[in-house]
Parts: C-alpha cells; structure tokens; sequence
C-alpha cells in the first residue's frame, strides 16, 4: 500500500508539473482553444489610414487595434500571430464607418511586417449601388413579361410554348427561296433551282491561324497584352512612417452582420451646441495657460498732467489652432459626450496640445471627465490624445470613443468607456515606433 501511495504521489506531482509547463507556454493574449466555445465569434477593430482620396488612395494601410473574442479585448496586432496576427489574414474584410455609418470595404490581399508592427494591405470597394427607380421599374415589368398566361389575350413580348404543339400554329411556311448562312441537310437535297446554294467544303470547317514571321529586328516595338509572366505579384502602394498629413478611419471586420449606429448626438436647442463649444473654447485657453491678460503699462505721473488715461482694452483670447469639436451620442438615449482638441501655434515647447472630453450638466454648465494638455517637446512622454471615432469595440451596442495617442515618435491607440459620468480607458495597444512625421 506504501508503494501504491507513492505511485499516485508521483502521478499527481507529474501532473501538476505538466500543467505549470502548459500555463507558462501560453502568452498573453493566446487563445486556450478548450475554454472557448466553437461558436465563439471575434471582432476586429482596425484603423484605416490612407493619402489622397479614399476611392483611389495614393497609398494605403490598415493597422490593426484589438480584436474581441467574446470574453475580453486582446491586442490586434500580436493576437494569434502565425506570422501575421488574425486581425490580418488575407481575404478578411473590414467595414469602413464613418460617424457610424458604412462608407465602403476594405478588403485585405496581404500583410507586411513595419518597423511599427504588422499592417494589412488591400483594396478599398465601394458600397453597392442602389437600384435607380427607372431600374426597379424596368426589373418589375420584366418579371411581368415572363409570366405565361395561356387564358390572357393580352400580347406579350415572348413566345407561347404549348403542350400540343412545339411552335406557333399560325406561323407562314419558311420561304424556300430566302438565302442562309449554312447548308443544312434539306436544302443539299432540295432540286428548286432558283433557291441559292453554298458550296460545302470541309476544309473550311475548321478554321487555321499561321505563325507569324519570326521579327529578327531587336529595336522593334512590340505590343503586349496582360501582365508578363515573370512580373511577379501586383506592388500595392503602401503607406510608410508617418506622413505630414493622412486621413483615418475606423474599421470593423465581424462575422456576424454590423449594424449601423450613427453616434451624432441631435440637440433639442440648436443654440446649446455653439455654447458648449464656445465654452469649451474657453476652458481650453485657461487650461493652456491663457486666461490671464498681459498686463497693461503704468501710465507716466507727471505734474502737468490732468487728464487720466484710459485703460487699454484686453489683448484678443490666444487663437486656437485646428479645433475639432464632436458632439457624440454613445448609447440610445444617453445624453451628450463632447469631444474637443485644439493647438497653439509654435514649435517645442511653444505648441501645445489640449483634448477635452466633457458632458453638459443639469444647470447648462460643463462637467469634464477628461483632459490631455502636453508640448511639443513632452509628445513621447506625455503623447497627445487624438479621436478617431466612436466605435462599438465590444459589440454591445455602446459606443467607446478610440484616440490615437501619437508622441513624436511611438504611438498607440486606447479605447476609452464614458459611463456614469466618468470616462475609463478600457484598453490600450502596445507602444510601437512609427518614425517622426514626414517619414
């Protein structure tokens, strides 16, 4: 019974090791096939970013964000890579959304490893053309025509094919005399001689195409049709480093159908809009350090003077530079999340950078969940805070706001839930190295 004792001992001292090897093999993000359920599905958040127009970009790239498999929020550009991460296997196709709304696909072709990380490439599709009212019409008095209703003696457009006989009755007897195109077996043995008749030779049916003459001239042009066999694979233009400017979108690739959601939040008094962001405009400047007028010069005392001088006017508020302002309904019903950002003019640590994402409150005043303030010359330590868009990353109807944290030379993207009056970041990708802008 000892013996036995250690034995099982041992079995279980081998299992326990066994299972401590399993759990260090896997990595962070690293599906565990056995808890998952087969009919698991995922969903990929990209960001699409392109020059030029978007229908015909100049160059073009799709960077992965995160990817959700139903339990939690994995990193899509490390998460089951086999080389390429899963978020960019070739043939997969991202919805390109815009406020919510779908503008077109982007569908993958291949993936090509960056200094920065894995990126996707392919090619943007449009959306389907809907069917023009002259198109509905002429599609409905089609289906009209083909219907075959041998009790109507109204005309239609097609011939009638009844049981009883394999043609049309009523039709005239083919005219012997009319000319044809082949010779067929009743018109070899017809003996009318004014009927025309074409000479059968069998040489003739079956038709040859002679080698051209070999062109000796080496300084001959010569047109070519197609693309030549050693050419090698089509070259997409890709988007490298950073440019000055690019445009970005946000893209979803979901097996499952994705419903749009427009996150434009509609005011009940157009008039609150351009308060709250005059407002914000306001909380901008004293946060950026320019709530305090410059102060005025001392007026000269002499002993001559009687006459006082008057106060010069307050210098104009510090002009904020590429403001964008988004006014965002995250969830049905739920009331308004603004979105503000805006720079100064300058270069280092004269540019700054401040982002604001606030809520109105009950009295017509303004709530601030979140602010970013940084310089130009801090952009690596404290990156500035740029929105994409409003997107559903966890596909639950809810609306997470995903910025780009872009330093001078590394960046990431964080998702970031605004609920009960506080804005959390949920997720954020890992830090990667893009080069500084204009690379």
């Amino acid at each position: 019974m000892a013996m036995v004792g250690r034995v099982w001992e041992g079995f279980a001292v081998a299992a326990v090791c066994a299972a401590a090897v399993t759990a260090a093999a896997q990595y962070p993000g690293q599906a565990a096939e056995g808890n998952k359920s087969s009919a698991a599905t995922f969903r990929s958040v990209a960001v699409l970013e392109w020059t030029g127009d978007l229908k015909h970009p100049t160059a073009s790239r799709l960077v992965p964000v995160s990817v959700y498999d139903g339990q939690q929020i994995q990193d899509g550009g490390i998460y089951l890579a086999r080389p390429q991460p899963l978020a960019l296997d070739p043939e997969t196709e991202y919805e390109l959304q815009k406020d919510g709304k779908n503008v077109g696909f982007y569908d993958l072709s291949d993936a090509a490893s960056q200094v920065g990380g894995w990126i996707g490439e392919g090619d943007f599709k449009p959306l389907p053309a809907a069917p023009t009212p002259e198109q509905l019409a002429a599609a409905a008095a089609k289906q009209k025509v083909d219907v075959d209703d041998t009790d109507s003696d109204v005309p239609i457009l097609h011939r009638r094919h009844h049981d009883d006989q394999g043609g049309n009755a009523n039709a005239p007897p083919p005219d012997p005399d009319r000319p044809r195109l082949h010779e067929d077996d009743d018109s070899a043995k017809s003996t009318d001689p004014a009927r025309p008749k074409l000479e059968s030779n069998p040489a003739n049916d079956v038709a040859h195409i002679e080698d051209l003459p070999a062109i000796s001239d080496p300084d001959r042009p010569r047109l070519m049709r197609g693309v030549p066999t050693g050419s090698g694979p089509k070259v997409k233009p890709t988007l490298v480093g950073m440019p000055p400017e690019f445009s970005q979108m946000v893209a979803i690739s979901d097996k499952r159908a994705i419903k749009e959601h427009s996150w434009d939040y509609t005011w009940a008094n157009p008039g609150d809009e351009a308060k709250m962001k005059a407002d914000l405009e306001e909380i901008a400047r004293k946060e950026l350090g320019f709530d305090q007028p410059a102060p005025a010069p001392k007026p000269r005392r002499t002993s001559a003077s009687v006459h006082r001088r008057r106060t010069p006017p307050p210098p104009p508020p510090a002009p904020l530079l590429d403001e964008q302002f988004r006014v965002l309904e995250l969830q049905y019903g739920a009331g308004a999340t603004m979105v503000f950002s805006a720079h100064t003019a300058g270069t280092g640590a004269d540019e700054k950078f401040v982002t604001l994402v606030a809520q109105p409150d009950l009295y017509g005043g303004i709530v601030v969940l979140l602010k970013n303030l940084t310089d130009g010359a801090h952009l690596d330590l404290n990156p500035q805070m740029r929105l994409i868009d409003a997107v559903d990353a966890l596909n639950d109807n809810r609306g997470e706001l995903l910025f780009e944290l872009r330093g001078q030379t590394e960046r990431q993207f964080a998702l970031y839930r605004v609920l009960r009056g506080q804005a959390t970041k949920i997720f954020t990708t890992e830090l990667s190295y893009w080069g500084t802008a204009g690379n």
